[in-house]
């Protein structure tokens, strides 16, 4: 009986299969041999796609005559650093004692990409007898059973298909467009600049998150705030006061007037004291309760976490990079603590949750979630957990939402401080989902000033809106990651919850926030048990006596700049920053890159300079370079700034991976559009009407004079060094 070989994507992940393996395995050189196993690795790619140069010596000088190059058949390459550990990869694959090979590369479509180009250049016969092993943790357990579990590889031809399709794709655009718009243009950019020659990088996904973010830029510079002016009523209640804030609904002296600025204000300040003038003029300061309604709602715990999630919270509570953050889970997931990192989906599968309680009970021995995870095992409310919405098959491609698996505690300590504060917060997002939902009690108060004695024998109605929440029951915030005291998520019970500034938009939706916008809905006042049980006391009639009238002022307010994390989840929306988790997942699949490579492209076009990234606020901005590449961009191929195109060549993937469109169907329509935008450039000349648009944002940014040029500047992921680009 012949041995078998296990083939992983790193020497780390190797260690892990050979643990596992429970075999007497002896270190070689590039590889573990035991009686019956070899173990080997890869060390990430071994093989890479050849330059043009390599089809023909006339490609290595870009011009003009040798584009579009579009190659019937595609050359690879091993990449020379890593020959060493190729050559012994290839002897393995190859031996005559080895009679399967595992496939044990990171399960997703990059991984099979990695060891589908190790078998190509390996010329491994297809006869061999080739097993993939896809796992989702790397515990013991978890690999024995996708070792037991494994696929004939050809279950996997799909994947590989789109994976080469990726590569060709990415290859096509970056040598074609780049090398043409470089032709073009890069004179003109970097005589512009006064800079030393720099080609132009383009790429299918990095050029349209370049264009999301100029064009955000070019929202907030045009923007042209608005003030308006609020009046608010103070009422009192027993020993207690509240503010109601006017709104001109119907009844109101001033319904539809053009003197308000939406309903709840004026756009000038006399046109709100002459309100309040007339307020006061009247006989009766009691505003009269006209409605008061009193509902209980219900918060459910939010979904799991996909990488996209993960990446934009702790951007946003730890100031860490997208790319920092991957790597953290990345370690997470080598040491056990966690499941697949690279991951798009928010729930479990339904087999992994007829389990779950195995990770609860690892977990016990995790301190601050011990106790929470003995409550859960305790009431059983983990049994169901397959019956809800944080169990769906159907929303599953490769992996389940990133779990911590109760295993891996003891190298914990061994961890830096912000890689344990996310381990907690993925800890506590799966204990959330085990919880009821967390209860409010919510009022709504409306209070009516009847206005008479007009000199016009006009009398009005003026009405006061008050909205007020309190927690009543904690439910599944018990357990929720608290990064700070005043977060909703810290509220106890008979507390109000935190609802920000009337307004305005909290959290990720004001990262996305159309120029303008302002939401009409009054405040939600901080409201006690005490104050709670005073307004349920009230009825219809009841006379609130009015202690003064006041003034708010408020402009409205300019988009948001992108910060990393909000990047990524707009990159997984198609462009869109969407704050319901409903409807995130509605359109899911339709993103913009993919889990795995979101972030490294952020981390591209900090490297290249066309954007910027200020590491204490993780806030993006583009540089001058990538505005004027923008430019040079929208006026040649401005396809290529489309989120929902560029979000459409990914879902194209997505159905050839699963076997809906044909390979062949996709790569024709690649060629053409890649051939057609390269033709349009090779026939087009825009440099005299970029000069206006380069001349209109210069002003923009501050000219970096010859002594500063190349410091770095210590907020920037970017400096002012020249960088030649690749046109890859």
């Amino acid at each position: 009986m012949g041995k078998s070989l296990y083939i992983a994507e790193k020497p780390s992940v190797a260690q892990e299969f050979g643990k596992a393996l429970h075999e007497n395995l002896r270190r070689m050189d590039g590889y573990l041999e035991s009686d019956s196993s070899v173990v080997t690795w890869c060390v990430g790619h071994l093989v890479t796609m050849s330059y043009p140069e390599k089809y023909d010596e006339k490609y290595r000088r870009w011009s003009f005559d040798t584009l579009p190059f579009l190659p019937q058949k595609f050359k690879y390459e091993v990449i020379g650093s890593v020959k060493k550990q190729f050559d012994i990869v290839k002897g393995l694959l190859n031996r005559e004692d080895v009679d399967t090979i595992y496939v044990c590369t990171d399960s997703g479509r990059e991984g099979e990409y990695i060891y589908r180009l190790v078998a190509m250049m390996a010329e491994v016969p297809a006869s061999r007898s080739q097993k993939r092993v896809w796992i989702d943790s790397q515990t013991e357990e978890e690999i024995l059973r996708g070792i037991r579990e494994a696929k004939d590889i050809s279950a996997y031809d799909h994947l590989a298909s789109a994976a080469f399709l990726r590569a060709k794709e990415d290859y096509l655009m970056g040598i074609n467009f780049s090398r043409a718009l470089s032709l073009r243009y890069s004179f003109a950019v970097t005589d512009y600049l006064g800079q030393k020659y720099q080609a132009i990088s383009v790429g299918r996904v990095m050029t349209c998150v370049l264009g999301m973010v100029v064009r955000r830029e070019r929202e907030i510079r045009s923007f042209v705030k608005t003030p308006f002016y609020r009046v608010a009523a103070t009422l009192r209640l027993q020993d207690r006061s509240f503010e109601g804030e006017w709104r001109a609904v119907e009844g109101s002296r001033y319904f539809q007037s053009p003197k308000l600025y939406k309903e709840n204000g004026f756009r000038e300040k006399k046109d709100a004291q002459e309100l309040i003038r007339l307020l006061e003029g009247q006989p009766s300061q009691d505003a009269l309760v006209e409605k008061l309604e009193k509902k209980k709602t219900r918060k459910n715990p939010p979904l799991l976490y996909n990488l996209a999630e993960i990446q934009n919270d702790c951007s946003r509570m730890f100031r860490i990079s997208p790319d920092a953050t991957l790597n953290i889970i990345q370690e997470l997931y080598e040491k056990k603590l966690v499941t697949y990192p690279r991951t798009d989906a928010r729930v479990l599968s339904t087999a992994i949750a007829r389990e779950i309680n195995r990770n609860l009970s690892g977990l016990r021995n995790y301190g601050p979630a011990a106790g929470f995870a003995s409550e859960i095992l305790q009431s059983g409310s983990w049994k169901g957990i397959a019956k809800t919405r944080y169990t769906n098959d159907s929303q599953i491609t490769d992996h389940y939402a990133i779990i911590p698996t109760g295993q891996g505690l003891n190298s914990l300590k061994q961890l830096s401080p912000v890689s344990q504060k996310v381990y907690d917060v993925i800890v506590r997002r799966f204990l959330c989902i085990f919880y009821p939902p967390a209860v409010y009690t919510k009022i709504a108060l409306t209070a009516c000033m009847h206005m008479a004695g007009f000199p016009e024998g006009k009398e009005s109605d003026e009405r006061f809106f008050a909205n007020f929440s309190v927690l009543t029951e904690e439910g599944y915030l018990k357990a929720a990651y608290r990064p700070r005291a005043s977060a909703a998520e810290s509220t106890a019970p008979g507390q109000a919850e935190n609802t920000g500034t009337a307004g305005k938009k909290k959290g990720a939706a004001a990262e996305n926030s159309p120029a303008g916008e302002e939401d009409g809905n009054p405040e939600e006042t901080s409201c006690d048990s005490s104050l709670l049980e005073a307004l349920s006391g009230l009825k219809k009639g009841s006379a609130l006596p009015v202690e003064g009238y006041a003034v708010k002022e408020g402009e409205t307010s300019p988009p948001k700049r992108y910060s990393s994390g909000s990047m990524i989840l707009a990159m997984e929306n198609a462009g869109q920053l969407i704050e319901d988790e409903e409807l995130r997942e509605q359109i899911r699949g339709s993103g913009i890159g993919t889990s795995a490579t979101r972030a490294e492209i952020l981390k591209k076009l900090f490297h290249i300079r066309y954007l910027s990234l200020n590491k204490k606020t993780q806030i993006i901005t583009p540089t001058q370079m990538g505005e004027m590449v923008f430019d040079v961009v929208n006026c040649s191929i401005r396809s290529l700034l489309n989120p929902e195109l560029t979000a459409s060549w990914e879902k194209g993937l997505t159905y050839v991976a699963e076997g809906t469109i044909q390979e062949e169907e996709y790569m024709k329509k690649l060629e053409n559009f890649v051939a057609k935008h390269t033709n349009q450039v090779k026939q087009t000349d825009h440099r005299a009407y970029l000069r206006r648009f380069f001349d209109a944002s210069a002003p923009y940014y501050r000219k970096t004079s010859a002594k500063t040029r190349g410091k770095r500047n210590p907020n920037s992921e970017t400096g002012d060094k020249n960088v030649k680009v690749r046109d890859n």
